[in-house]
């Protein structure tokens, strides 16, 4: 079992997130130990990185439970899953098209100056 501070540092989240994961029902079935304090095992471990997956991936919170509540009706629920990262996967490869066009745009007006300065270091 991992303490909060051993699955924050495992997970890669801060203390008051993994705990708000946990107070708005992100994490099922939270355990605690002898003296009250939430414990974590290797499936809370495994979870908490897909929720910090899913969250990178621009997740809301509602749509982050929707998920979770769809994988603990169980594999009937898989399609919804599954068009539920499509979705995602789409909205985060249209991200990826703008940002590529911002980037060409950079390099074009990187290219227009270089050429401005090149003339007037030749003058």
């Amino acid at each position: 079992m991992f303490s909060m501070k051993q699955t924050c540092k495992e997970v890669g989240l801060n203390y008051q997130t993994l705990k708000f994961y946990c107070n708005q029902g992100l994490v099922p079935n939270v355990k605690r130990n002898l003296n009250n304090y939430r414990v974590f095992d290797e499936e809370d471990i495994k979870w908490i990185k897909t929720l910090t997956c899913l969250k990178k991936c621009g997740m809301s919170l509602a749509e982050m439970k929707e998920y979770l509540r769809l994988c603990k009706v169980g594999d009937e629920t898989i399609l919804q899953r599954k068009e539920i990262l499509n979705k995602k996967e789409k909205e985060l490869l249209s991200q990826i098209d703008l940002l590529n066009e911002s980037i060409e745009f950079i390099h074009y007006k990187q290219n227009f100056y270089d050429k401005l300065l090149d003339k007037e270091a030749n003058k």
